[in-house]
């Protein structure tokens, strides 16, 4: 069996070429909106973190962001700690929780339906990540639709 050699990677080396960006860095134009839609349970997958990310980043190039929490998404906004509210019991743990904190600093809101949080997981809306919204449930349609009308950029994540 003929033996690969070479030098040993080291933190600080990388893999990949990630400053060769291919496309436009697109900023908003002033007045543009952004939705992103949650239908997914937080801590199951990384789809929720990494759309927090990107609701992030909208806010950073100028779009006027909104984040809807929906179904199994409104879990992603529920306080959270362990031993303690705010306690992080491992590495990671509460990142979504950092990212939805981060998220309003930034001027982004974040609405949480009241019939999934109640209804579906039986949390309060004192359970909820102080600054978010919550929302009567036939709001759901209607955030959309307004962001539709506005022609904002909208981003649904669905996981089951």
């Amino acid at each position: 069996m003929p033996t690969v050699e070479h030098t040993p990677h080291k933190d600080g080396d990388c893999f990949v070429n990630y400053e060769n960006k291919v496309f436009e860095d697109v900023k908003a134009q002033p007045g543009e909106k952004a939705l992103i839609t949650f239908h997914t349970v937080a801590n199951e997958g990384s789809v929720g973190f990494v759309n927090l990310l990107q609701a992030t980043r909208l806010i950073r190039k100028g779009f006027e962001t909104s984040v809807l929490l929906y179904g199994p998404g409104v879990t992603l906004g529920v306080q959270r700690g362990f031993p303690r509210l705010g306690d992080e019991a491992f590495p990671g743990h509460m990142n979504c929780n950092k990212q939805i904190a981060k998220i309003l600093e930034e001027g982004g809101k974040v609405y949480a339906c009241r019939f999934a949080l109640q209804a579906l997981y039986g949390y309060g809306e004192q359970n909820l990540i102080p600054g978010i919204t919550p929302i009567n449930p036939q709001d759901v349609l209607d955030i959309i639709l307004l962001a539709r009308r506005d022609n904002a950029f909208i981003l649904n994540t669905w996981t089951l």
